[in-house]
């Protein structure tokens, strides 16, 4: 009603801004209607906007780990940290690379103190991936350095025979010393590092309790590595127990 009696006064004026005016009436209603409406509805509207919020809220804390593990995946396929048949490490799990997919990746274990398959296989979540640090393992897989110590009382003075351990040590690595060389070089130029090898260390050093470690590293084919160790160890007690004062 308000309306019709503003435009019926609009058209006794001017025909020359009659127009302009009865345009400008019916969008100041208008406005007024949505304002109007706005403010029934204003609560439902309010109430209907923080449904929706917790309702996507709640899909993404329900979907958190799918999310990331499709975020891990992208990862992969776009730094390519690691290849099928790799050796990696990500967290504490030790495996080759045996398959992946969205959702996680697919490990045969592997020792890392002996190199040996363990015939377990870790599934992964590819979530991990980009919350742990991923190290490729993979120059491991032929050739390692093989550590391991030997711990005894201080009875007997173990740089008495240390160079017959050295010896011993390049004694058993003699088959593939020169392939060891050229792999310890590839290694060195790939990582552009230096790493300690190809030759034996050997180091004898001290506990906290005062007893005698001699900590041993060898540059080896992973395959032989347990063979050499147990052979050093072998070594090691028939010398110390020569020398031991009855």
């Amino acid at each position: 009603m308000a309306k019709a009696l503003t435009i019926k006064l609009i058209r006794k004026k001017s025909k020359k801004s009659k127009r302009l005016k009865i345009n400008m009436v019916n969008n100041i209603f208008t406005l007024l209607v949505i304002v109007f409406i706005f403010n029934i509805w204003a609560s439902e509207i309010q109430r209907f906007a923080f449904s929706i919020a917790a309702f996507i809220v709640a899909i993404v804390l329900a979907t958190r780990e799918f999310i990331q593990c499709f975020i891990g995946f992208i990862y992969i396929l776009t730094s390519r940290p690691f290849r099928i048949g790799d050796w990696i490490q990500v967290g504490n799990y030790y495996g080759e690379v045996h398959s992946s997919d969205w959702a996680k990746l697919t490990l045969l274990e592997v020792n890392k103190h002996d190199y040996q398959y363990t015939g377990k296989t870790l599934y992964v979540p590819n979530s991990q991936l980009i919350t742990s640090v991923i190290k490729n393992l993979n120059f491991l897989k032929r050739y390692a350095m093989h550590n391991f110590t030997i711990v005894r009382d201080d009875s007997v003075n173990p740089f008495v025979f240390i160079d017959t351990l050295y010896e011993r040590a390049n004694l058993y690595c003699v088959g593939f010393k020169e392939v060891a060389i050229r792999y310890n070089q590839l290694i060195e130029n790939r990582l552009d590092i230096s790493i300690a090898g190809p030759d034996p260390h050997i180091q004898v050093s001290t506990s906290e309790l005062g007893d005698t470690q001699v900590a041993f590293a060898i540059f080896c084919p992973t395959d032989k590595a347990l063979k050499i160790e147990q052979k050093l160890t072998a070594d090691f007690m028939k010398l110390w127990f020569e020398n031991k004062k009855p």
